[in-house]
């Protein structure tokens, strides 16, 4: 009976020697490219800091939680800039997420093949299209005939309690509402495209086992593609949501540059991208460390975000498994 020979155990250390330099190169350039990222946002962290340190060393209660935009009088409040990003970025989600989940199913789900080439182009075509020809055709397209259709409305609604006096009083087409129409229209294309690669990567056979258990094409939608596809959908709202957080161009074109805290959603506002680039051309000292404060107020919201949609998606994926 001959005895089998057993290989020489080889350490780790010794395997990593034996690996071509060809991988351990690989490995190198991969780890720089990761701490990179970080590197950058670091740099982008301090330098903005720095800029901004001048008003948040002076007088940054004053900046955080005052609405008074004054520069002749050194006054810089940003709630009613922070109050506009956050109100345009709300209803640009509220309009855009249930859209795109939809053009996503259908494109997936119900789309034969010939027609959901065509669709695909014109997600990706829209994607890249610049932020200025959108606000330009909000400008100049669709500001007038909206500004009727508000009127419209608040008529309609004015007399109802509290939805009242969401859409009392339009002022003009220029508004947050049109904002919000306007970032929605542009994250469309992105939170579809994402989702519609979450959705395509869902099992067939999960879909074919619903199915074949007799539940109903929306049951195995929901069920099996929405199950599947919870932390991808989550991560393409995020980016959408980035998106028109950070949108200025675009923004400031539409929404009416009206600095204000208000329940109407007809008036005109600010947002924070949208002062940051309509005034930064004309700032100098405290007023330019203001505007700049402003980037790092929305650079640490944008953290946030990204951050608690990452909590969520990891809660999600840890409930799908049990645990």
């Amino acid at each position: 009976m001959t005895a089998v020979a057993t290989p020489p155990s080889v350490s780790a250390p010794q395997l990593s020697r034996k690996r071509p330099v060809g991988d351990r190169v690989f490995a190198i350039v991969a780890l720089a490219a990761g701490l990179s990222v970080l590197v950058i946002l670091a740099l982008i962290a301090w330098s903005t800091g720095k800029e901004a340190w001048p008003i948040f060393r002076d007088d940054a209660a004053g900046f955080l939680f005052s609405t008074k935009w004054a520069p002749s009088e050194g006054k810089f409040g940003m709630l009613a800039f922070l109050f506009g990003t956050l109100v345009t970025s709300v209803l640009a989600l509220i309009f855009a997420v249930p859209l795109s989940i939809g053009i996503a199913l259908f494109m997936t789900e119900v789309a034969p093949g010939w027609l959901k080439r065509p669709v695909v182009y014109i997600m990706d075509l829209l994607s890249v299209v610049p932020s200025v020809v959108f606000g330009l055709w909000g400008v100049l397209v669709l500001a007038t005939p909206i500004s009727h259709f508000y009127t419209q409305v608040s008529n309609v609604l004015s007399p109802i309690p509290i939805i009242g006096g969401l859409f009392a009083e339009p002022v003009n087409g220029r508004s947050f509402f049109t904002a919000g129409i306007i970032l929605a229209i542009m994250i469309v294309p992105i939170v579809t495209s994402l989702t519609r690669e979450v959705f395509d990567t869902t099992p067939r056979s999960e879909k074919e086992a619903a199915l074949a258990l007799g539940a109903t094409r929306w049951e195995m939608i929901r069920g099996s593609v929405f199950a599947h596809s919870k932390g991808g959908m989550v991560g393409a709202v995020t980016l959408g949501l980035g998106r028109a957080m950070g949108e200025t161009i675009a923004a400031a074109l539409v929404i009416g540059s009206n600095p204000q805290i208000t329940e109407k959603l007809f008036s005109p506002g600010y947002s924070m991208p949208s002062v940051i680039a309509n005034e930064f051309g004309e700032s100098s000292g405290n007023y330019r460390a203001a505007l700049i404060a402003l980037g790092v107020v929305l650079f640490v919201i944008s953290v946030l975000v990204n951050f608690t949609a990452r909590a969520v998606v990891n809660r999600s994926l840890g409930k799908s498994r049990g645990e």
